[in-house]
C-alpha cells in the first residue's frame, strides 16, 4: 500500500481546519458517520489533544429553529445526547455571549475538537503504508476499463486500485482516470488571538449559525472564523455575538479550502469505470471529523469486505440520478 502526498502530510486543507468534531448533523448518515468516528477519536484522544467541550449552536431564525429541533429528535433517536437550551442556559456555558435575538440553542457534550495534524500522523504511523511525500500523481493508466498503474514524479507504480482523497484537487485527479467528481473549492479563513478575554477554560466550540461566526479555545487564546473571507466581515458578527473579542489583538491568520459538493455532502464510493477507482471527497468542511469512519469504509471496499456503514447514498452518481441529499448544518 502506497500513500502519495504531493507536498507534506496534512499540509493542505487538513492543517487549516478548525479541528471540529461533532454529532450534531441533520442528515442521518452523517450522524452515523460521526458516531463511528467519535469512537476512533476517543481511542487516540491523548495523542491528538481531543477536547470534548461540546458544540454550542446559537439559532436566531424561526425556520432554523424548526430544522434544529427536527434534527435533535433524529440525533437523540440514534443515541446522541444533544439537547435544546434556552438562551439563558447557553449563557451559563459562555457568560460573555450577547444573545440578543437568539431564539434557541443546541448543545452536545460529546462534541469537541482536536489537532488535525496529530490525527494524520497517528494514522500514517499505524497504517503500515509506504508514505511518499513530495510526490504527486501525474497520470492514471487504465486499459479495458481497469486501472493498471499510476504515474508519479518518481516513476510508475503498478496497481489495480486507486483511492482518491485529494480534497479540492480531487476533480483534476479524477479527470486523470476519466472520472467526474463534482468538487469545487471555497476558501475559508481563521484568525487567532493570544488572549482569551476571560472566556471559560472549558469553552464549547460555539457557532452563531445565522452568520457562520464561530470560535473555540486554541491553547491560551481563541481561534475564530466564519463564512466570510475578510476579517472586517467576520468582525461584524463577532462584535455582535461575542463583544469581548472586538477588544482582543489578532496575532495570526490562515486560510484553507472547503472541497464543496453540489449538495454540501460527501462524495464516497467507487466509479463504474475504470473499476477500482475509489474516492472520498467533497466533504464541504466535514472531512477531518468524518475521516475515521469514511477511511474504514474505503478500506473495506478495497479489501472486498461488506462495509460496516452503508455509504452508497453518498456516491457521486447520485446527482445524475436526481438523488441529491443536502446537509443543512454547514458552517
Amino acid at each position: 500500500m502506497v500513500l502519495l502526498e504531493r507536498d507534506a502530510l496534512a499540509s493542505g486543507s487538513t492543517s487549516k481546519s478548525a479541528g471540529g468534531i461533532r454529532a450534531q448533523f441533520a442528515d442521518e448518515l452523517n450522524i452515523r458517520i460521526a458516531l463511528r468516528s467519535l469512537e476512533e477519536f476517543e481511542a487516540m484522544a491523548d495523542e491528538i489533544a481531543f477536547r470534548r467541550d461540546g458544540y454550542l449552536f446559537l439559532v436566531d431564525r424561526e425556520e432554523d429553529v424548526a430544522e434544529f429541533r427536527r434534527a435533535l429528535g433524529l440525533q437523540q433517536s440514534l443515541g446522541v445526547p444533544s439537547r435544546e437550551l434556552t438562551p439563558d442556559e447557553a449563557r451559563e456555558l459562555v457568560p460573555q455571549l450577547d444573545l440578543d435575538g437568539v431564539l434557541a440553542a443546541t448543545f452536545c457534550p460529546w462534541d469537541g475538537y482536536a489537532t488535525p495534524e496529530a490525527v494524520v500522523q497517528w494514522y500514517a504511523r499505524e497504517s503500515g503504508a509506504t508514505v511518499m511525500q513530495g510526490c504527486a500523481a501525474t497520470a492514471i493508466e487504465a486499459h479495458a476499463g481497469k486501472i493498471v498503474a499510476v504515474e508519479t514524479q518518481r516513476g510508475r507504480i503498478a496497481t489495480e486500485t486507486v483511492v482518491c482523497c485529494a480534497g479540492v484537487w480531487s476533480k483534476e485527479l479524477g479527470a486523470l482516470a476519466g472520472v467526474e467528481l463534482p468538487v469545487e473549492g471555497e476558501a475559508r479563513s481563521m484568525w487567532f488571538t493570544p488572549e482569551d478575554g476571560g472566556l471559560p477554560e472549558r469553552l464549547p466550540l460555539t457557532i452563531d449559525f445565522g452568520t457562520g461566526f464561530y470560535f473555540h479555545r486554541e491553547g491560551p487564546g481563541i481561534a475564530f472564523g466564519g463564512r466570510e473571507r475578510a476579517l472586517e466581515r467576520v468582525a461584524e458578527a463577532a462584535a455582535r455575538r461575542l463583544p469581548v473579542l472586538a477588544d482582543l489583538p489578532v496575532q495570526s491568520t490562515w486560510w484553507g479550502w472547503y472541497d464543496v459538493s453540489p449538495d454540501w455532502n460527501a462524495l464516497v464510493g467507487e466509479a463504474d469505470e475504470p473499476s477500482r477507482f475509489l474516492y472520498a471527497t467533497g466533504f464541504s468542511g466535514h472531512g477531518f471529523q468524518q475521516a475515521p469512519a469514511v477511511g474504514e469504509h474505503l478500506a473495506e471496499l478495497v479489501a472486498g469486505r461488506k462495509p460496516s456503514l452503508d455509504l452508497s447514498a453518498f456516491s457521486a452518481a447520485r446527482f445524475a440520478a436526481g438523488a441529491s441529499r443536502p446537509e443543512a448544518f454547514v458552517v
